[in-house]
């Protein structure tokens, strides 16, 4: 996988705003709205870029209070599908005292208590900890 300068800049560019046109892109950069079609279609090929999707505002959509919380499995299996709750918005294994970090979203309070009361039983995890956020200073998608 070979990304170069111009890659990077268009994916600085989609990064910034996914509904930018083709032309638009190449405008700003200086490219030919033809090349920018072919890098891009290049960087979808080979994974690059995922998925074009949006950043929406985490108050107007009720998920205002964001919790990461670290799990311990200590020998519990998770399987994947739990991760595709609507709460649960990003996974990492990670190492040290616990496995996993789970970032997630919620209305309020009793909406996170309840989901995370459900997820340790459900799952028979025996230590978590979680962090509930006091502010959102950067978020990216």
């Amino acid at each position: 996988m070979n990304i170069d300068n111009t890659d990077n800049k268009i994916l600085r560019e989609l990064k910034n705003d996914s509904r930018k046109t083709i032309r638009e892109i190449a405008k700003s950069l200086g490219l030919r709205p033809s090349t920018v079609h072919q890098r891009i279609q290049k960087l979808r090929k080979q994974g690059v870029i995922e998925k074009f999707t949006i950043k929406t505002d985490n108050k107007a959509v009720g998920e205002n209070f964001i919790v990461f919380m670290h799990v311990s499995t200590e020998g519990a299996i998770i399987p994947d599908s739990a991760f595709k709750d609507s709460h649960i918005k990003e996974v990492f294994g990670v190492t040290g005292e616990y496995d996993l970090l789970l970032k997630m979203k919620f209305k309020d309070v009793d909406d996170f208590n309840s989901f995370v009361l459900d997820f340790r039983n459900k799952y028979k995890l025996k230590k978590t900890v979680t962090m509930v956020a006091t502010a959102n200073l950067k978020e990216e998608y």
